[in-house]
């Protein structure tokens, strides 16, 4: 039987995200615990009920009819989609499928702890109570893991005043990111946080290359950009011509007709198995950009967004530079200081949830 219930994106067929849960339970595990992801699937009751009481942008349902576009129109996309399925059924602790509030009190409540995070699960763009764990019962102690609101501009009135109610009740609460921990402070100046990293951190490198398959071959340069910026797509092409070889992680449906070898339909494993055989990697990923400063892999990283946009989540970058002590070009080479830096991030972040265990073991 689980003791820790554990609330996180799972089914947006994204590496970073199901690598982080992945993480998250691994590290649990090690803590003595035994780890269980909530498995949140809301039905389109959910999705309506939620996108009406919490006022998110019609925004939000244009990029995800996008998404389910590419899903649909692109074979490499299907494939991938079955494969995170094949992954997440044997590598993660997974409930029944919970498809709304009710379901996800019932599947949780022998769980004396519950915890939300990591990724932008408290997003305000996407804002969904669920992640801030207001299923949670009586008695069941509450944390926050390096949640992270993405963006660095305050939101709207009526969502701050969600917000606000949402967090109360927590027992901890960590950001990700110092700028999303700027604002909570102002959305809710009596809720104590403080900065933690994501939890891919708390993983060393060894366990990752463990986890990761084997590459067909090795070298040359791996491109994986999540947007579609033309200034980035031309940096791709400047870099290029320095590698005997360019291979991309196809994610929009614009990557998917580019000039470039394509490795489509990949599982997590795969995916880091190509990061690991790159000489250099090429991202505007935090994910993407996180993997390769923590296992040693020469990085450019882009800017998917413009710096200053109230819509920019940049800060998942800039958090991620401040963390090794960067403060320079848009490369990042393998050091002594970087990988230094990377064992302080682990230790923090795992000694940060020991508390937290001990807590309810009091």
């Amino acid at each position: 039987m689980a003791d820790v219930g554990v609330i996180s994106f799972l089914h947006n067929d994204n590496y970073g995200s199901t690598l982080q849960a992945w993480a998250m339970q691994q590290t649990l595990s090690d803590l003595g615990l035994t780890p269980v992801h909530l498995n949140y699937r809301p039905d389109s009751v959910e999705k309506v009920l939620n996108q009406v009481r919490s006022g998110n942008s019609l925004r939000v349902l244009s990029d995800s009819l996008k998404r389910n576009s590419v899903k649909r129109t692109e074979p490499g996309a299907v494939e991938k989609a079955a494969a995170f399925r094949a992954f997440q059924r044997e590598s993660l602790h997974l409930t029944a499928p919970c498809r709304n509030k009710a379901e996800l009190r019932a599947a949780a409540k022998d769980c004396p702890l519950l915890i939300c995070g990591s990724d932008q699960i408290w997003s305000p763009e996407w804002l969904n109570p669920v992640y801030f764990l207001n299923f949670a019962g009586p008695g069941q102690r509450k944390a926050a893991y390096a949640c992270s609101l993405g963006v660095s501009a305050l939101p709207a009135e009526r969502k701050q005043r969600l917000m606000r109610r949402l967090v109360e009740g927590f027992d901890a609460v960590s950001l990700r990111e110092e700028e999303g921990l700027a604002l909570l402070r102002r959305i809710a100046p009596d809720c104590p946080a403080c900065v933690m990293p994501d939890p891919v951190f708390l993983v060393t490198p060894d366990r990752w290359q463990a986890l990761a398959s084997p590459p067909k071959q090795r070298g040359g340069m791996v491109c994986y950009l999540m947007g579609d910026a033309p200034a980035n797509w031309e940096r791709v092409a400047a870099l290029s011509k320095s590698f005997s070889r360019t291979t991309l992680i196809p994610v929009s449906a614009q990557s998917y007709h580019q000039p470039y070898h394509q490795e489509a339909g990949k599982d997590p494993r795969d995916w880091l198995g190509l990061l690991l055989s790159a000489d250099h990697v090429c991202t505007d990923s935090f994910h993407g950009a996180a993997f390769a400063v923590l296992l040693g892999i020469p990085v450019t990283i882009l800017r998917r967004y413009r710096d200053g946009e109230s819509s920019s989540k940049n800060s998942r970058i800039d958090q991620l530079l401040r963390h090794i002590g960067h403060g320079g070009d848009d490369t990042v080479l393998p050091d002594e200081k970087t990988r230094q830096a990377v064992e302080r991030l682990r230790k923090m972040g795992r000694s940060w949830l020991k508390e937290q265990i001990v807590r309810v073991k009091e």
